[in-house]
């Protein structure tokens, strides 16, 4: 089994309540520690690894994310997907094939328009990914974030409006199109835990929630309608609070 075909697997059959967890490894260091607990794949976040390189979230050049997702594939045994934001403005066949040469065996891929802070069109959108995943055929596994939660201001203004509710008929509408597009899980980022009983069953796909220090735990997550877990940056921000106590405490030594 290929690692596309063996993290794809790890999406389907899950029981309420065991969603498929996957921590965020920012570099080798970190992904090694979460392979040897035990985890069978990994996620990278890109504001994680942005900060760890540093840049701040959205300002890594595309040949510097690749080069550190590579060194992370090389340091694991474990299948690994990648958020790459929104694909560098690259074209879906160098988009995969940069990927592929990484190591990767899936990818994030958002709707989000960082350009403008808005949303892109999801008929274009879709259109974008249905050329990704005929780049790609079955060696990735394609994870559609769909920012209307997290750009709540550019969905006011648009025809979802503020509105929880509202904002969740938006991400279901969008995110059938992007699995009508090829994807294999969708990820509406930052959407409120309790509506997400609705988005699994709107969707009709495996569905990603966003884990938070203050929220419900990934058991929880998975209980409400999540297939997969990620953490985006949060573990990343623990693991940098634990130096800064180090640091604190050395200078006061």
């Amino acid at each position: 089994m290929t690692g596309a075909a063996a993290l794809r697997a790890l999406h389907h059959d899950r029981a309420p309540g065991d969603p498929l967890v996957l921590p965020g490894p920012w570099d080798a260091a970190s992904a090694r520690a979460f392979a040897a607990a035990g985890f069978p794949a990994l996620a990278t976040p890109s504001a994680g690894v942005a900060a760890s390189l540093g840049y701040r979230d959205g300002e890594t050049p595309a040949g510097e994310m690749f080069a550190a997702v590579a060194r992370i594939t090389r340091a694991v045994d474990v299948p690994v997907t990648a958020d790459i934001e929104d694909g560098y403005g690259l074209a879906p066949g160098e988009l995969v094939e940069r990927l592929l040469e990484a190591g990767a065996v899936g990818c994030n891929l958002e709707d989000g328009n960082r350009a403008t802070g808005g949303l892109k069109d999801p008929e274009r959108h879709a259109d974008w990914l249905a050329e990704v995943r005929a780049a790609a055929g079955e060696s990735l596994v394609i994870n559609a974030r769909v920012d209307v939660f997290a750009r709540k201001e550019a969905a006011a203004r648009g025809s979802a409006g503020a509105d929880p509710e509202r904002l969740a008929e938006e991400a279901i509408a969008r995110g059938r199109r992007y699995a009508a597009a090829g994807a294999d899980c969708v990820y509406p980022i930052a959407a409120p835990p309790r509506l997400l009983p609705r988005l699994a069953a709107g969707l009709g796909t495996p569905l990603n929630a966003l884990a938070k220090p203050d929220g419900p735990s990934p058991r929880e997550l998975g209980e409400l309608g999540a297939t997969r877990v990620t953490f985006g940056p949060g573990l990343f921000r623990q693991a940098l609070a634990a130096v800064e106590d180090i640091a604190e405490r050395l200078r006061q030594a």
